[in-house]
């Protein structure tokens, strides 16, 4: 008997975690009048996004460059499905 089993990232989008993008807008120090963009993609889980928040943090910390601002797009993969019901001549399709 072969024994199937289930995706990790299909396990992940059941429990929430959907494709996130960040696009970071910055300035770096030697270079004020410039703004630089960072775009970034991957699984996150909305409304909290705990993986960009630690990113952010992180680069608040690290990285020398200011951020300016934060664009986040959201895209859940997995959703309720869309039922519709069409009457034709009595009988249900």
């Amino acid at each position: 008997m072969t024994r199937r089993t289930v995706d990790a990232s299909f396990c992940r989008m059941l429990e929430g975690y959907s494709l996130t993008s960040a696009e970071v807008l910055y300035r770096m120090p030697d270079h004020p009048t410039l703004l630089q963009t960072f775009m970034w993609q991957f699984e996150d889980l909305a409304p909290d996004y705990p993986r960009l928040k630690r990113f952010l943090d992180h680069w608040e910390r690290e990285i020398e460059a200011i951020i300016h601002s934060v664009r986040v797009m959201h895209q859940g993969l997995i959703a309720p499905r869309e039922i519709r019901l069409v009457k034709d001549a009595g009988r249900l399709h």
